[in-house]
């Protein structure tokens, strides 16, 4: 694949699942704007969520018609009693109350979730006016985490113009545990060849390569890569690496040699979040990336976040990535 391509090849598989995709955060005028893109280039299917009178006002006064795309709002909803229900049974052994469940449930990014859960929608996708802690708070108590999986995380799609890496974590985990990172390796690399079609090469990056450096750090990412082998021994992956050694293929050969990955990585592991939200960051604003995400992985179904600086185009290929994560 080439990479300039990506989003577009992204799109258009999107378009020919018909996938059905809520958006909570309706009010917002760039969630707008990209509902009417995703609804009238087919990317999915998109509905609405909130009131009714205020998303239709707020459209009328961008003048973005709203003809064929759904609104619900959660207050006037004949599933709010059955959605309460649910969701109190999911919460009541952490103490709450079924009047705070039909409170909550009337919030947006927790109807949202629940019609995800419920199977209503294949994914959500909010975070232009929400906060990443209420999105993933709704998503996590309701949609809830994977099988096997044992942390919900994040990867960015980091695109130049001849290759795709995905990095992870960088926005969510601040301090994985190994068999955190463990899994956010597997996540990662399941949806690194979702989205490009590449087979994944997983490198789990640390400030030593195979041994050449001695310390607690170090040993967290031995231990992640021993425990991601066990768990997907078909998976290319190695660790630890030092980030030469991972994708420069003279260096790897050198400070790696009997290692499949070294060299050749296209699926970047940091040790915690400091060094992956500095990394991304650097490669996007110094290395001319472009990044694309945070994308929430580790879900039963998918629910992402967006960045509150976004455009009505990053929604829209968020909304096209979430269709095809499902």
């Amino acid at each position: 694949m080439i990479p300039s391509q990506l989003l577009t090849s992204i799109r258009a598989k999107a378009k020919q699942l018909h996938r059905t995709i809520v958006f909570p955060d309706a009010t917002d005028i760039r969630t707008l704007k990209a509902v009417r893109i995703i609804a009238d280039e087919g990317i999915a299917n998109p509905i609405l969520i909130g009131n009714e009178i205020e998303i239709r006002k707020k459209a009328e006064l961008e003048n973005i018609p709203l003809n064929g795309i759904r609104i619900i709002e959660p207050s006037k909803s004949e599933k709010l009693s059955d959605f309460s229900h649910i969701y109190y049974n999911l919460r009541k052994a952490k103490g709450m109350q079924f009047t705070e469940a039909q409170t909550q449930m009337q919030h947006s990014l927790f109807f949202g979730a629940m019609m995800v859960k419920e199977g209503f929608a294949d994914g959500s996708v909010a975070g232009s006016l929400s906060t990443t802690g209420d999105v993933l708070r709704a998503a996590i108590q309701i949609i809830g985490v994977a099988e096997g999986v044992s942390i919900v995380s994040s990867f960015f799609l980091m695109v130049f113009p001849h290759q795709v890496f995905s990095f992870a974590d960088c926005a969510v985990v601040p301090e994985p545990d190994a068999s955190q990172l463990a899994d956010i390796a597997i996540t990662t690399a399941s949806n690194h060849q979702k989205l490009t079609g590449e087979e994944p090469k997983v490198a789990m990056l640390s400030f030593s390569t195979k041994g050449s450096a001695t310390h607690p750090l170090v040993e967290k990412v031995q231990q992640a890569t021993q425990i991601a082998k066990q768990k997907a021994p078909q998976l290319l992956l190695d660790g630890e690496l030092q980030l030469d050694a991972a994708i420069i293929s003279e260096i790897g050969k050198r400070k790696a040699p009997n290692s499949e990955v070294s060299g050749k990585a296209n699926v970047l592991v940091f040790p915690d979040l400091n060094a992956g939200n500095i990394g991304y960051k650097l490669v996007e604003r110094l290395g001319g990336a472009q990044a694309i995400g945070p994308l929430v992985q580790g879900l039963q179904k998918p629910a992402f976040d967006l960045s509150r600086g976004c455009s009505a185009e990053d929604i829209v290929n968020v909304a096209a990535i979430c269709a095809v994560m499902k």
